[in-house]
């Protein structure tokens, strides 16, 4: 009698269980500050990190989501991940902000198929993000991976340290990846394999106009951004870099490149830097700017824009038509220090 009792509450857990829709994570805006040296997950269930992603003791993460209400995962951007977006558990950090709707134009959704912790997809409505444009600050990038090439070279007179380098022009929404990718260079790009990853075809022309843009070229940067988001554009090699080159020069002859080089070795505001956006690409366009930064409190230093974008992406249509085409977004990391390159 015992078991059969015990057998159909089980099967009513089940029932149930299989009738009670998956309710999803809670997006969420503002910073997360690790104090352990904690894994990065791309799904809680299955506990997969790829490439074994950890976020730092000290450095402050834009935090996007928590897995329920009474958190025990913060889902946070970690630069240089793949993915980026990734889930850390609750005591490995502090958040500074309170849960808030998520951004209009986006909404968070998770596929009930895979349960709690899934790895999330931003769902594009009308007028949401099609592609995002992420651009790094050089001398901060180079603080923290001096083994680089292209940071063993950086100096205080070169270009590099004087304008926003580009980082990659990505198809949304995130997890657009890998599009028609060999398993064998997917594998390798996840290794950090680079230099075994194939060379994107690309003109003379087109190859020059992206060293001046993306200092990482020296590293084999372009190979990882091809295979990873280029692929995934609907254009060849050259198309995608071209036009990456182009939006990237853009950002570099408005006023907020000019901000950067203007403010090094200062503080300046997520608020000063949306508000150069405005000025270089009309009311609003700030709006569509994150900022990502490392370190905490007097240590923060702005590593990284992220810019949405909407509309004619892989044709002409101007930067400033994208950027008030797309959703807005939280700020992110709300200041930071503008790192200064090394005197050589």
């Amino acid at each position: 009698m015992q078991k059969s009792l015990t057998c159909l509450a089980g099967a009513l857990l089940v029932s149930l269980t299989t009738l009670t829709p998956v309710r999803a994570e809670v997006a969420m805006s503002g910073t997360y500050t690790a104090r352990l040296w904690c894994q990065g997950y791309q799904s809680i269930r299955n506990g997969t990190n790829p490439g074994y992603v950890r976020v730092k003791r000290g450095q402050t993460y834009a935090v996007v989501a928590k897995n329920k209400p009474d958190a025990t995962y913060y889902r946070v951007i970690i630069d240089g991940a793949e993915p980026r977006a990734r889930w850390v558990r609750s005591y490995c950090g502090r958040v500074d902000v309170k849960a808030r709707p998520a951004p209009a134009g986006t909404t968070v959704s998770q596929s009930p198929g895979n349960g709690p912790g899934a790895q999330p997809q931003l769902q594009p409505e009308r007028g949401g993000a099609t592609h995002v444009l992420a651009l790094g600050w050089q001398p901060a990038f180079c603080a923290r991976h001096t083994d680089k090439t292209e940071c063993r070279e950086l100096t205080s007179d070169g270009a590099a340290a004087k304008q926003l380098s580009l980082h990659g022009l990505w198809p949304q929404p995130r997890g657009t990846q890998y599009c028609n990718v060999a398993a064998n260079d997917q594998q390798a790009d996840r290794n950090h394999d680079w230099n075994g990853l194939p060379e994107p075809e690309m003109s003379p022309a087109t190859q020059k106009r992206l060293a001046a843009v993306m200092p990482g070229v020296k590293s084999n940067l372009q190979r990882h951004e091809w295979i990873v988001h280029g692929t995934c554009f609907g254009a060849n090699a050259d198309s995608y870099f071209s036009r990456a080159a182009d939006l990237a020069e853009t950002v570099d002859a408005s006023e907020v490149s000019k901000l950067f080089a203007a403010s090094a070795g200062r503080v300046v505001s997520a608020g000063a830097i949306r508000a150069a956006f405005d000025t270089a690409f009309g009311p609003g366009a700030g709006q569509r700017v994150a900022i990502s930064c490392s370190g905490k409190r007097e240590n923060r230093k702005i590593t990284e824009l992220v810019i949405n974008l909407s509309g004619d992406v892989k044709g002409t249509a101007p930067l400033r038509d994208l950027i008030q085409a797309a959703p807005a977004v939280s700020p992110g990391c709300p200041a930071g220090l503008i790192e200064t390159a090394p005197s050589r």
